[in-house]
């Protein structure tokens, strides 16, 4: 496992890469917004025959738009729980982990804990996409207001002390009720649409992302690339990526795009 941070130059990449999957917010993204460039980018690495997915703790609803107008394969949302696919008819597809019964009880049980984090914690508020949420809850801490450390903290704790999962990205706090993940988004959905086994294909997959909600993927995936601003971080992971671009978040994935695309024979 990586102590320190190694920059892009020094990856071999996988000789017969099949795909990326990576993070969006802060990733993809520069001040909230995927630019042309970046879609490029994932356009170029589709047209080499690789696959990309994004998985991100976004919820579904934002997704939709991307789903559609992105070079992507699928879209896995919500931290792992709901995917968006384009069909035939040109309309999208949406594939759950949880049955219908099970997340209306669930999203029942999440909102409770949310009016409890809003009551009790100075200054959260749920994030402004939270409308769009099926599977989990989100709590703003950067995206538009700045929540301290101590309360970032408190608002997982309450999340956790109600038998929730937790996970906390450049952006919200994200929280939710079943054993889905980033990591078991990913091996679902490579199951489902393609009938690809990722653990066992592991070291020809890339991870790349920019925050703790990514240190699973980071831990788990033996190809993984952090974008610069993932520096502020790097004190609170315990796991790191295992390379590094030189430049911040989308200008760092078409980094990483463009020196896969050069490296492969």
């Amino acid at each position: 496992m990586p102590t320190t941070l190694q920059p892009l130059s020094l990856w071999t990449p996988p000789a017969s890469p099949l795909g990326i999957l990576t993070d969006i917010d802060d990733t993809l993204t520069t001040e909230g917004v995927v630019p042309d460039h970046v879609v490029d980018a994932i356009a170029r690495l589709k047209q080499s025959g690789l696959r990309v997915v994004p998985i991100t703790g976004r919820p579904v609803g934002w997704s939709e738009p991307f789903a559609q107008a992105w070079p992507v394969d699928a879209i896995v949302a919500e931290n792992g729980a709901v995917a968006l696919r384009r069909n035939a008819q040109g309309g999208l597809d949406k594939l759950y982990q949880q049955d219908e019964a099970t997340r209306t009880a669930n999203y029942a049980r999440m909102q409770q804990v949310l009016a409890e984090i809003e009551a009790t914690v100075p200054g959260a508020l749920r994030a402004t996409d939270s409308a769009g949420r099926e599977c989990d809850i989100a709590v703003d801490h950067s995206e538009f207001t700045q929540m301290p450390q101590q309360d970032i903290d408190r608002c997982v704790a309450i999340m956790k002390a109600a038998g929730m999962n937790a996970t906390v990205s450049s952006i919200h706090i994200n929280g939710w009720f079943g054993a889905h993940n980033k990591l078991e988004g990913a091996r679902w959905i490579l199951r489902t649409l393609f009938d690809i086994d990722l653990d066992a294909t592991l070291d020809r997959w890339i991870y790349i992302g920019d925050s703790t909600n990514d240190q699973l993927m980071f831990e788990h995936m033996p190809h993984s690339v952090g974008v610069a601003n993932i520096a502020r971080f790097v004190p609170q992971l315990k796991h790191l990526p295992r390379h590094v671009t030189r430049a911040e978040r989308g200008d760092g994935f078409a980094e990483m795009a463009q020196y896969l695309l050069t490296q492969r024979p």
